[in-house]
C-alpha cells in the first residue's frame, strides 16, 4: 500500500511510546495486520480496529482524520466495507445518524471513498465528485426525512472561511 506521510491519528501517550519501541511510522501502520498492530501496540483488539482504519482511510487522497472518524462513527473500518456502496446514501444515513443535515462537500467525500474502494485510483479527490453530487441531487433531491437543522446551526460549530456555499 502506499504510504500517506500526513496521516493522523488520536494515539496515547503509550500508543505512541509503543510505536517508537518497535520502529513504526503512523504512516506504515496500514502495512500490518491487526493482530501484529495488538501486539505491537498492547492494544485491545476494537481498539486496534478503529486506529487500522483510521489509518487506512486517510491513504485515500484528500481524506484526512475527520472525515476517517465520520467513516468510523458510521461503522466502516475498512475501505473493502465500502466497495459497495454509494455515496449519496452514506450521506443520508450519516445526516440521520447526525441529526443534522451537513456540509455538501462532505457528500463528495463520501462519493471519493466508495470511487477509491472500488478503483484504488489515486487521482481523485474529492473535489472531483462535485459536479456529479449537484446533478443527482438537482434530478433526485434529499429523502423526505432529511434533518431539518443545519451543520452551521449546531452547538460547537465555528466557521473557519468566508466561502459562500457550495
Amino acid at each position: 500500500m502506499k504510504n500517506k506521510t500526513t496521516i493522523k491519528l488520536p494515539l496515547t501517550d503509550i500508543e505512541k511510546a509503543n510505536l517508537r519501541k518497535n520502529k513504526i511510522k503512523i504512516a506504515n501502520i496500514p502495512d500490518f495486520a491487526t493482530d501484529e498492530l495488538e501486539v505491537l501496540l498492547n492494544a485491545t483488539t476494537e481498539r486496534v480496529k478503529e486506529i487500522y482504519a483510521l489509518a487506512e482511510f486517510q491513504t485515500v487522497p484528500s481524506v484526512g482524520i475527520k472525515f476517517a472518524e465520520d467513516l468510523v462513527f458510521l461503522g466502516y473500518y475498512s475501505l473493502n466495507e465500502l466497495k459497495q456502496k454509494d455515496g449519496a446514501k452514506l450521506t443520508d444515513e450519516y445526516e440521520q445518524k447526525k441529526g443534522y443535515w451537513i456540509d455538501p462537500c462532505v457528500e463528495d467525500q463520501f462519493r471519493l471513498i466508495v470511487n477509491f474502494a472500488n478503483t484504488n485510483d489515486t487521482k481523485k479527490t474529492w473535489w472531483d465528485f462535485t459536479e456529479e453530487r449537484k446533478k443527482f441531487r438537482t434530478e433526485n433531491g434529499y429523502p423526505k426525512s432529511r434533518p431539518q437543522k443545519a451543520w452551521f446551526e449546531t452547538s460547537g460549530f465555528e466557521r473557519k472561511d468566508d466561502k459562500g456555499s457550495h
